[in-house]
């Protein structure tokens, strides 16, 4: 059997990058951590030297969204990601992880990528780190969204028999399964549009 080029060349790119320090800073929280940026410069002389490229595929996303705690919309992304490790033969070795990110704009799955690329660079390389639970450069707390209560939802309910309004217009405004889901900070701007729409008046 041949021998495999990435074995090797991985090896000697464990002794060429050395350490990561924490030479970033959390905006939020003041916390340090070691960025993407910072992992990037480390590991891209010794993947030149050693002749290894690597080859990103997204296997799984998710996404959903969620609230800060200033009622702000944010976008949080959830990715699979594997990672082929090639040397210049075509040899490789894989990696899978996943990696999470949150953005209130169209930054949350390059966010996700990036720390899933992080850390497969971590654990390939071996990279020497004092912990391994660092975060984004920004952190984003959520908060706990209050849903409308089983009397708003009777009035809801009522108005949609008066006007005939479909259920399913209502659900999929806000994009929610059932009215149950709905957010309580939209009962009143909902009640009030559901009780301006004339009664229904069969032909």
């Amino acid at each position: 059997m041949a021998e495999q080029l990435i074995f090797k060349a991985i090896s000697q790119a464990m002794t060429d990058i050395g350490a990561v320090g924490k030479g970033s800073k959390n905006t939020q929280q003041g916390f340090m951590y070691r960025g993407i940026d910072a992992v990037m410069n480390a590991i891209n002389p010794a993947l030149i030297k050693n002749k290894i490229f690597v080859v990103p595929e997204v296997i799984e996303q998710k996404r959903e969204e969620r609230t800060s705690s200033k009622q702000n919309l944010l976008i949080y992304s959830i990715v699979t990601m594997r990672f082929r490790f090639y040397a210049e033969d075509g040899s490789y070795v894989e990696a899978t992880t996943i990696g999470e990110g949150m953005d209130s704009g169209d930054k949350a799955t390059n966010k996700a990528m990036s720390i899933a690329f992080k850390y497969a660079c971590f654990q390939v390389f071996c990279i020497p780190t004092e912990e391994m639970v660092d975060a984004d450069a920004e952190t984003h707390e959520t908060a706990q969204v209050e849903l409308i209560s089983p009397q708003q939802k009777t009035e809801i309910l009522k108005e949609l028999n008066r006007n005939h309004v479909p259920m399913e217009q209502v659900t999929g405004r806000y994009k929610v399964e059932t009215l149950d889901d709905i957010p309580a900070q939209f009962f009143d701007k909902l009640i009030a549009q559901l009780k301006a729409v004339p009664d229904w008046v069969e032909a």
